[in-house]
């Protein structure tokens, strides 16, 4: 059997953590859509909610009372990752919920010695799962904070995501972000880069959108992404009907920014293969 399992090893797939400490920058909602527009285009995905707001989970329409099993439970041990996933209204897209259970998780593991390795090993063991073996992508939606819960996706991940609102103060806290991904990278998790940063919320009837944004760029360079996610009235309301914006209103123009980011992160990865 081992002898098997060393033969038809299936391919892990790209794990990415859309990290930002800050809150409301559009994290979750880039990690609804991005997710969404990544199915659309082919790809097969799971989004993993490690907020315990579970954001994520209400935004693809997966109602509190049939999340059966969560991320809190895989993280405990009590499940693995494939018994906690749930489809979603998008083809190709599933879902591991996150429930209110997950703020106490820290608690529940802190004396554990693999306590930052406890997701990484759920998605190592997830290509195993039938319905998983061709899995593509997995997004890790993290909490707005540098907790432990963020430390275990970003231990888990191939590459951190960072969305970034542009606001007076957006790169206020991204250089404790980057200095944690340094420590990660140093103590867990050597393989971990920086994907990209990708810009949100932009309002080009501000001039201090477009000033934040040249900040951004000159201070990050080719780390940011050529798309840019618009202030859209669309894309804020599909949460509320359980949706994400490319099912809600596919023609608006944050849905469309979010399929060229799609594409844009697809460009990177092959890149940075070609690269390897």
């Amino acid at each position: 059997m081992s002898d098997l399992k060393s033969v038809a090893t299936p391919r892990r797939p790209r794990v990415l953590a859309l990290a930002n400490q800050k809150g409301g920058v559009g994290k979750t909602t880039t990690a609804i859509n991005l997710g969404t527009a990544l199915a659309a285009i082919g790809e097969k995905v799971l989004i993993v909610d490690l907020d315990p707001q579970g954001n994520a989970s209400t935004g693809l329409g997966v109602d509190r009372r049939s999340r059966r099993s969560s991320t809190y439970d895989v993280l405990c041990g009590d499940v693995g990752l494939g018994q906690a996933l749930q489809e979603t209204s998008v083809p190709g897209l599933f879902l591991a919920p996150s429930t209110l259970d997950l703020l106490g998780v820290e608690l529940e593991i802190a004396a554990s010695k693999d306590r930052a390795h406890r997701l990484k090993k759920a998605i190592d063991e997830l290509v195993y799962d039938q319905r998983c073996a061709d899995l593509t992508y997995v997004l890790i939606d993290c909490p707005p904070s540098l907790s432990l819960i963020t430390i275990n996706a970003m231990t888990a991940a191939d590459a951190v995501l960072v969305p970034l609102q542009c606001e007076f103060f957006a790169l206020e806290g991204l250089s404790q972000l980057l200095k944690t991904v340094e420590q990660v990278r140093a103590g867990l998790n050597p393989r971990l880069i920086i994907q990209g940063v990708v810009l949100t919320m932009y309002d080009p009837r501000n001039n201090l959108s477009g000033q934040v944004m040249a900040d951004v760029r000159e201070f990050l360079g080719d780390k940011v992404y050529d798309t840019v996610i618009p202030r859209n009235v669309r894309v804020s309301e599909a949460p509320s009907y359980g949706k994400p914006a490319l099912l809600y209103d596919l023609r608006c123009a944050g849905s469309q920014a979010y399929l060229k980011l799609a594409s844009e992160v697809i460009r990177r990865e092959r890149a940075l293969r070609a690269a390897a």
